[in-house]
């Protein structure tokens, strides 16, 4: 994983003070900052070395000279395809994924995007022509923005980086790629549809046949997440997909660690010891206490994530505390348990939508992860120089999902019902029974945040990220404000809205209600 950046156009050598800058705000995604310069182009990577550390230097220039890529994330299936790259009879100077990526492109165009499994971004640079080719990862693990300025096409791996250029931020969407010709805005579409997933295929309605399934993709999507000589980390909750994910690396990975961050007392870090002691896993405990997270920790979340919903910036704030924590401990690659909940009904919301809407409703959560729940694990781990790894996304179980009906995934009262029936032989039966607890609420840290949620909107302007996107209320929220009527919900989000100085002032009083009473029932020290 790394970060990277380039100015591409005419004139881009004499950018060098404004690429400096842009290099300065992404430095701290990688441990080295390696460079390509001309008069017509500035590349640039801040590289963590994970895959072929001494020999993957970016941006890594094709044999002939004439293409330059700047790459972020990890494609997974590297090695197989660099063997069918030698069958057809091209060579290679590495084995890193990295000169992969280039390579396959050059030799099966948009349809080697198709053949990649990973979570990755990239600008592959003709250097003779300064066309751009962009690509990014089919939910958007990886981030990927770009701006223009007169001739000249900024990229960079995040907005803060493109911010002082004082003109609109665009993203480059999730499962999207395109050409950028000089001059010209890039020209983007799908190489995949998110919204087509699972379509054509069977369905997979008979409970053993879908276990067996899930069971079998997911254990695959661990397993070449942890084909690494590094030591891994699992950041774990103490909840059930966490759990799980901490369960299959210990299975695959002979070197594992897991992190919790949360307030002593809390039930998920009583439930992540339980398991963690079961399993002879070391286990790095975070410990935070709400009433010591303030405004500081607040704007610095902010600042890092440059989320657009409240309540993901008041889980970035905790997020900022753990990364940190295992960047200390040496870690460099983390797996996490995210985009399970997605995927496999694990929100209420699944419950109250129509039942005709169930199925739109995961796709437009999968669809809106790339600025939300993956882009607070980006920026928070990244921002600490840490690749977080979500094998419930891969493209294998995105598939997988689409294909399982929804009686399946809600069932027995009891989100998420296959995910556990499949490892029911796996998962300690205390994890196994827990329903959902989002950490942030059990611990009270998320009450503590909501102290400072009137200042979000100015803190969030004052980085300058209104160049791409404003502040908005949560989509939860605008789906229960619409009845949880889908359509409506959808329509309304296009145009993002902020809470009113009334909802504002409801949700200080109730915070403030809430912390005066914990404290009056905390007991002296």
């Amino acid at each position: 994983m790394c970060g990277i950046a380039a100015v591409v156009g005419p004139g881009s050598g004499a950018e060098r003070a404004r690429f400096d800058a842009m290099l300065a705000a992404l430095s701290p995604r990688g441990e080295v900052e390696e460079v390509l310069h001309d008069d017509a182009a500035l590349l640039d990577t801040a590289r963590l070395r994970i895959v072929d550390r001494e020999h993957a230097v970016q941006p890594w220039v094709s044999e002939d000279g004439r293409w330059a890529l700047c790459f972020n994330g990890e494609v997974f299936n590297h090695a197989a395809l660099r063997d069918r790259l030698h069958a057809e009879g091209r060579r290679t100077r590495s084995v890193s994924d990295t000169e992969v990526v280039l390579e396959t492109v050059l030799a099966w165009g948009e349809q080697a995007l198709q053949r990649m499994r990973g979570e990755f971004a990239f600008a592959l640079v003709a250097r003779d022509t300064h066309r751009v080719f962009l690509a990014r990862d089919p939910v958007g693990v990886k981030p990927l923005y770009w701006a223009r300025v007169a001739d000249r096409l900024h990229v960079a791996s995040e907005v803060k980086a493109l911010v002082p250029l004082g003109v609109p931020v665009s993203e480059v969407p999730p499962g999207h790629c395109g050409w950028a010709e000089p001059g010209a805005d890039p020209d983007l579409h799908p190489w995949l549809d998110l919204y087509r997933l699972g379509e054509g295929r069977p369905v997979l309605s008979d409970v053993d046949e879908a276990a067996a399934a899930l069971r079998e993709t997911l254990t695959d999507a661990v397993r070449i997440r942890v084909d690494t000589d590094l030591r891994v980390g699992v950041v774990l909750s103490g909840g059930l997909d966490s759990s799980l994910t901490l369960l299959l690396v210990r299975q695959l990975h002979p070197d594992c660690v897991a992190f919790t961050v949360g307030a002593e007392g809390s039930a998920d870090l009583a439930h992540a010891r339980r398991l963690t002691a079961a399993l002879a896993v070391e286990h790095v405990v975070v410990p935070v206490r709400p009433r010591v997270v303030g405004a500081g920790d607040v704007r610095e979340a902010i600042r890092v994530s440059e989320l657009t919903e409240y309540g993901d910036i008041i889980n970035a704030v905790v997020s900022q505390r753990l990364f940190a924590a295992v960047h200390e401990a040496g870690v460099k690659v983390v797996l996490t348990g995210d985009g399970s909940d997605e995927l496999f009904g694990g929100y209420a919301m699944y419950r109250r939508v129509a039942a005709e809407d169930q199925r739109r409703l995961f796709l437009h959560k999968i669809r809106h992860l790339s600025r939300t729940e993956l882009q607070r694990v980006d920026r928070t781990s990244m921002g600490h120089g840490v690749e977080a790894r979500v094998p419930f996304l891969d493209p294998t179980m995105l598939d997988l999902a689409m294909r399982v009906p929804q009686e399946l995934k809600q069932r027995d009262g009891y989100e998420k019902w296959i995910v556990r029936h499949a490892f029911a032989d796996l998962l300690p039966d205390h994890v196994a029974r827990r329903h959902k607890d989002p950490m942030s609420h059990s611990s009270g840290l998320h009450e503590r945040i909501r102290l400072f949620r009137p200042l979000f909107p100015r803190m969030y302007r004052s980085c300058g990220y209104a160049c791409l996107a404003p502040l908005q209320r949560d989509f939860s929220e605008v789906l229960r404000d619409h009845d949880h009527d889908l359509d409506a919900a959808v329509a309304a989000a296009r145009t993002p809205r902020d809470l009113t100085l009334a909802e504002h002032a409801r949700d200080l009083a109730g915070a403030v209600r809430w912390n005066v009473a914990a404290a009056v029932r905390r007991p002296p020290r």
